[in-house]
């Protein structure tokens, strides 16, 4: 049952006066920790629990006794009236005035088939910031340890540490980005950078946080939720909580987003520590996973097979021969240099019995023609030497990348040993759990 859903005293028209009281009670509670001056007959509103809630609350801040009124509210409404005490005695600061038995009856059950109520919200953050001491935090842990979450739940890992978008190219292999594309190769270093991500936020959760702050009375700020006195407002008939209510998982994925209130990541990730032990482990499994025996990357723009011992010869050689084709132009054979020697040598000869400019002028033809037949030899041999300068630096390229993946095996060694303790320590910090103060 939600509690924050006033039960209002029906049409009596005395409880206005209790609910301008307590409006006003509301505010100094936030504001400085104590209680207005109690004005005569407010309280008196036959059949309706907040009147002596509130007439037991104001005697619990001054120090008296508080049995007769606390006993007259429980009888008319027991569970709205240990929330409303719950609540109000935390925001104010003095939440170690509570009695143990009104946590248990104002929080009720847990369940995952339906939403926590803001009730249940609201005692939950306070008791996570320290309001109600060691014992109320202890409390919300008991209750959130009925909740069974399953191992394969990959929800944990995603809101801890989530994927990243980037590559991750290990160091062995930064001269060969191409390299650290292969499936096997790109999964072990995802997992590894996710890892040591996860075990950091881990760690970040786990260490000692600062002291909880609950009241403007201690530690001159505000409340910093606004759950607990949204509630109180609901109870005193302020109005009902705004928004849809949320899923138990909801609740607790929420709290360990990254910039999550620690105090509250502390309880949840205990909640969620199998799940998260489980996704560490899996990924250790990723990091330890071994590269194929032989991949085919593409080296200078060519699909080479490499292998522990070396490239693989015959997809070198299918690279030769695109370079062949993609470097050697097709060429016809001169055709016009022949032409041109051979008129040359007709003119030489004509000018030789005939007259000699004519025999000069066949020289000149002849030497227009070879200076094109040279010009096509000279053509011919540049595309010879940047096929073998291009297969050279194939060649060299494909042994470097194989020396750079023999280099990758022994940095996956040191990788999957890192990992490895990566998970050992986080094993550590998921059994330390959260800190009970």
């Amino acid at each position: 049952m939600d509690l924050t859903t006033s039960s209002e005293p029906g049409d009596l028209a005395d409880a206005t006066e209790l609910h301008r009281y307590a409006e006003a009670l509301l505010v100094h509670l936030a504001a400085d920790g104590s209680a207005p001056s109690l004005p005569s007959g407010v309280t008196d509103v036959p059949g309706y629990w907040l009147a002596p809630a509130v007439e037991a609350l104001v005697l619990i801040l001054s120090g008296r006794d508080a049995l007769e009124p606390l006993a007259l509210a429980a009888h008319l409404d027991e569970r709205r009236t240990a929330l409303f005490l719950c609540l109000a005695l935390a925001v104010c600061g003095h939440g170690d005035r509570i009695h143990a038995s009104w946590l248990g009856t104002a929080f009720g059950e847990l369940a995952d088939d339906r939403p926590v109520t803001p009730g249940q919200r609201a005692l939950w953050l306070a008791a996570a910031r320290g309001a109600y001491g060691p014992v109320g935090k202890i409390f919300v842990l008991r209750k959130l340890d009925a909740v069974a979450v399953p191992a394969e739940d990959d929800r944990w890992l995603a809101a801890l540490a989530p994927e990243e978008t980037q590559a991750q190219v290990p160091a062995s292999l930064a001269a060969f980005p191409d390299l650290a594309t292969v499936p096997e190769i790109e999964r072990a270093a995802r997992a590894a950078a996710r890892l040591r991500r996860l075990r950091e936020r881990c760690a970040a959760i786990t260490s000692a946080p600062t002291p909880a702050q609950v009241s403007e009375v201690e530690t001159g700020t505000t409340w910093p939720e606004a759950e607990p006195l949204a509630v109180l407002r609901s109870l005193i008939g302020q109005g009902g909580p705004e928004g849809p209510l949320s899923s138990l998982d909801g609740h607790l994925l929420h709290d360990v987003r990254q910039d999550a209130d620690p105090h509250l990541a502390a309880l949840a990730l205990h909640v969620a520590a199998p799940a998260v032990r489980a996704s560490a482990e899996s990924l250790l499994e990723r990091v330890r996973e071994e590269p194929p025996e032989s991949m085919t990357v593409p080296i200078l723009g060519y699909p080479i097979k490499l292998r522990p011992d070396g490239p693989d010869q015959e997809s070198m050689a299918t690279a030769e021969q695109r370079i062949v084709t993609e470097y050697v132009p097709r060429r016809t054979r001169p055709w016009l240099a022949y032409a041109v020697l051979a008129v040359a040598v007709v003119v030489f000869g004509a000018g030789f019995v005939l007259s000699l400019p004519i025999a000069l002028a066949g020289l000149v033809l002849g030497a227009w023609g070879g200076f094109l037949l040279w010009r096509q030899r000279t053509q011919e041999q540049a595309d010879v030497r940047n096929v073998q300068a291009r297969a050279g630096e194939l060649s060299e390229q494909a042994e470097k990348a194989v020396w750079a993946l023999h280099e990758y095996a022994r940095e996956s060694q040191t990788v999957a040993e890192a990992a490895a303790e990566d998970v050992a320590e986080l094993t550590r910090l998921l059994r330390r759990g959260p800190r009970a103060a």
